[in-house]
This record gives C-alpha cells, structure tokens and sequence, in this order.
C-alpha cells in the first residue's frame, strides 16, 4: 500500500497543549497577577461602582492564574519578557500576539479547575475543554441545537453519564473549531462533529472556506478537551503539565 503523502511524519504538525491547573498558592497567584496587563488585571479583580467585588473571588484567581500562565508560556515561545507580550482580538474575540502571530497560533480555554494552552507553529488553533455537563442540560441544548446525528449519537447513551461525557466531548470539538476559525458559537452548530476522532472537515459551512482537523485531547479528571486546526494536514499532540515550581524562574 503506499502511503499517503500528507500522513508522512514531514507533513504532520506538532501541536504544545499545556494542562495548567487553576487552583493555585496565594504566592503563586500574587506572582502571575503581577505579570497581567491594566485589562487583564482590571477583569480579575474587578469591582462594581462602590468598590466591592463584583466577580467571585475564585473565578478571580482562576482567571489570573490562566491568563498570567498563558502570558509566561507565549512569551516564552516568542522571546519576550511577559510584560513585552501585547494582544490583539479578532472580529470575535479570538486573541493573538500582536507581533510575531505568524511564528505562533495561540487559543487557550478554561472550566473550572483546569485550563489548556494550545500552541502550534503559526497554523491558526483552537482549543477548549470543560467539565463534564449535568445530562439534564446536555439533554436540552442538544436537543434545541445539535444536528440529528449527533442527537442520535447522544440518544443512543446507555446511561446519563455516557451522555453527559459523549454531549461534552461533542461541545469541546464544536467550541475548538470555532476557535480555530475565530468565528462565533452560532456558525459552529451545524458541523458534522459525531464520531471517532480525528475528523477532518471539508465544509466547515458559515465559518469558512478552509478545511479543518479536530481531535480529542487527554486531560486529568472531569474534563473532556479538544483541539482544531485549520487546513487539512494531520497533526500529533505534545502535552505538558504546568506546575508553578518548573516555572519558578520565569514568574520570579
């Protein structure tokens, strides 16, 4: 049989996926909220009128510690100083360096406590990944917004758990590609998402001309992730676990 030249190790890429676990130390949050941007900061420790908090406090250490990682690890990528590392968003919130976007493809996501990184050598990435859904809820937004095949995949679940997991997995792969695209959810519900992974998409319909390849991605606990590229190459995962002590010279 002779192989495929786009399945040749040359033509497949290389995607970084960073799990970075949220719940962190006080010092390790004091650190990495030092590292974010007046935007950033303003949103992690915002404040309503009269000066109380007006997000929980945990979503904003969550939040500082996922942006302030983020920020050390593109930095990194790119050369700079975390301070140096300045953003960009699309039409629809997609953010990217505002230089050096075409070395680098950045897309990030966060749920609960747990958050991924994806980083690619300039081909344009999403990622998302969740906690596993309440079967009730996946019940009725599948029901309301899914294609029939996957609402038949999901009908056919032995059990509400199997459900919950297949509804999640289904919502990462749609949340990714979006991402990839820099679109918005809305564009997203009609793609052909139900099946083994990877999937390669010709037509991905509002979002684009381009083709994409999504997969799933291995994460800890209960949580479901995955990843999409724009283009029609293959490409492997390479993951990492962020630990504040690996990274201890870096936030210092």
């Amino acid at each position: 049989m002779t192989a495929d030249p786009a399945d040749t190790p040359a033509a497949i890429d290389q995607v970084d996926l960073w799990v970075i676990p949220t719940d962190q130390p006080d010092e390790v949050v004091r650190e990495l909220r030092g590292l974010l941007d007046p935007a950033e900061l303003a949103r992690a420790t915002g404040h309503d009128r009269a000066g109380a908090p007006a997000r929980d406090p945990v979503l904003g250490r969550r939040f500082t510690v996922v942006h302030g990682v983020v920020r050390l690890l593109v930095a990194e990528r790119l050369g700079l100083r975390p301070a140096e590392l300045v953003w960009r968003y699309g039409p629809h919130g997609k953010p990217e360096p505002a230089a050096g976007c075409e070395r680098i493809g950045v897309s990030y996501s966060g749920s609960g406590a747990l958050a991924v990184l994806a980083l690619t050598g300039g081909r344009p990435v999403g990622v998302d990944v969740e906690e596993i859904r309440d079967a009730r809820v996946a019940t009725r937004v599948a029901e309301r917004y899914f294609p029939g095949a996957e609402a038949e995949f999901l009908a056919g679940s032995d059990s509400s758990a199997v459900l919950a997991e297949r509804f999640t997995t289904l919502w990462c792969r749609r949340e990714a590609c979006v991402k990839a695209y820099g679109g918005r959810l809305v564009q997203g519900f009609g793609l052909p998402l139900a099946g083994p992974a990877p999937l390669r998409l010709a037509r991905p319909g509002a979002l684009g001309e381009a083709p994409c390849v999504v997969d799933d991605a291995p994460v800890p606990g209960p949580f479901r992730a995955a990843v999409a590229l724009l283009g029609d190459r293959p490409f492997r995962l390479r993951r990492h676990r962020w630990s504040a002590m690996s990274c201890a010279n870096q936030i210092a």
